[in-house]
């Protein structure tokens, strides 16, 4: 569904720039309106960051003009510094719908910048309307990506890491990563400031090309100039193998103080508590093969000839990791975590279940590199195809068992389960059997 907001949001300064540790308190927001979809009427009836740039690849298909104006409101909300919130609670009415710890909105988290998404379309499109859009919007996308590059920087240069990691808490099996949209996957054990998160670099890396391509196409040449080489720097090989392959692994990942030694260890009358065994934590690659380890195949960063896309290619299709009947699982099955409770009343949520817009983007990626020359052209080709059968047969058969679109789909026997009706980025699955990416 789509729906027209207005109202004030609760969101908390970033003091991190002033080098200040004061307590302050949240702060409403001047009144804003939004016009956005959102994931389900009646369980989040609220606009997502994260999840609007999958709701507008659906809408523009049907009207390029509200996925403008959508866009435009997005953009509409952003504060000096170029900050958007992830989530948008606005006003009495939606405050009352959501729970307390989720309310404030935090000016130092990001999150993924999805909305470049439907630009990317935009840009390929070549539709006069939407170029005017762009042309008019520049300046705010500019801002916005300048924000999430510069204040989402990593410990060395060209790496990344999500702000607003959960504390590790005795109660959390592995701190949550809420701005990353993907809360409970699992990260490095302990939360430093030594962590450099793959699937945050890629993303910064897809935002540095979107908007470096937008700025020599709009003959905006000092935004060209800068933008360029910082995509370049991106997308070069050796930085991303530098920071992120992990040869012990076989794939990319996170890198962080991480031990795999941590459980959930039933202690009463507390019951389930955190325990750190031995080896203890340090610095290392995290072993979570997952979604995290494939985004440089998602948003499709690698040459077709890279000798990193036949190792992800055969991850993503071994069944004792990623391929299930009925999509790619959120968490290897051979994983420590997959499937693991994050505390005694929190259930797993991105540790195996199959998700749509991840899907989704694994089939654009196939799709891609099974149409462009290179030694993984026919392993891709075939991969896509059955693929697609497995995700639409199992959206269709839900569908007709249950009369919903689900949030996610178990990987073992394909059942929708969380959040229904979710006519968010489920809904991809339309384009999924148009073959549109």
């Amino acid at each position: 569904g789509i729906g027209y907001f207005y109202g004030q949001g609760l969101v908390l300064p970033d003091t991190s720039m002033e080098g200040s540790e004061q307590k302050m308190d949240p702060a409403l927001f001047p009144p804003v309106p939004l016009f956005s979809g959102v994931p389900s009427r009646s369980f989040f009836p609220r606009g997502f960051l994260w999840d609007e740039g999958f709701h507008q690849l659906v809408v523009q298909r049907w009207d390029p003009h509200l996925t403008r104006e959508a866009l435009g409101h997005w953009l509409g909300l952003l504060n000096a510094d170029g900050w958007i919130g992830r989530e948008q609670i606005l006003g009495d009415e939606a405050r009352a719908r959501v729970p307390p710890e989720f309310l404030v909105q935090r000016a130092a988290h990001a999150n993924p910048p999805t909305l470049l998404l439907p630009v990317v379309h935009m840009l390929e499109g070549h539709d006069p309307d939407d170029l005017a859009f762009l042309r008019k919007a520049f300046p705010r996308l500019h801002a916005w990506f300048s924000w999430l590059h510069q204040s989402q920087a990593g410990p060395v240069p060209l790496s990344y890491r999500w702000r607003g990691r959960d504390l590790a808490l005795p109660t959390l099996l592995n701190p949550k990563t809420l701005p990353s949209g993907l809360d409970d996957y699992p990260r490095a054990s302990h939360p430093s400031t030594a962590e450099r998160h793959l699937d945050l670099r890629c993303w910064v890396a897809l935002g540095a090309r979107v908007l470096s391509q937008l700025a020599e196409q709009l003959g905006e040449t000092e935004a060209a100039a800068e933008l360029g080489p910082l995509a370049a720097s991106l997308e070069e090989p050796g930085s991303l193998d530098e920071l992120h392959w992990a040869p012990e692994l076989g794939v990319f990942a996170d890198f962080g103080n991480h031990t795999k030694a941590v459980q959930l260890k039933s202690r009463p009358p507390q019951g389930l508590v955190r325990v750190v065994g031995r080896p203890p934590p340090r610095l290392q690659y995290v072993d979570a093969l997952g979604y995290v380890s494939l985004f440089p195949l998602l948003l499709q960063l690698l040459d077709p000839s890279s000798p990193r896309l036949g190792p992800l290619l055969d991850v993503l299709a071994d069944s004792r990791h990623l391929w299930s009947p009925f999509g790619l699982r959120s968490l290897s099955a051979s994983s420590l975590f997959y499937k693991q409770r994050n505390t005694e009343h929190d259930p797993p949520y991105w540790r195996g279940a199959v998700w749509l817009n991840i899907n989704y983007l694994a089939l654009g990626a196939l799709h891609h590199y099974g149409h462009v020359e290179g030694p993984h052209k026919v392993q891709a080709a075939k991969l896509y195809h059955e693929l697609r059968a497995n995700v639409v047969r199992n959206v269709r058969q839900q569908y007709q068992a249950t009369g919903f679109l689900w949030e996610q789909y178990s990987d073992q026997d394909g059942r929708g389960m969380g959040c229904r009706p979710f006519q968010g980025w489920t809904s991809l699955v339309l384009l999924i059997m148009a073959e549109e990416y």
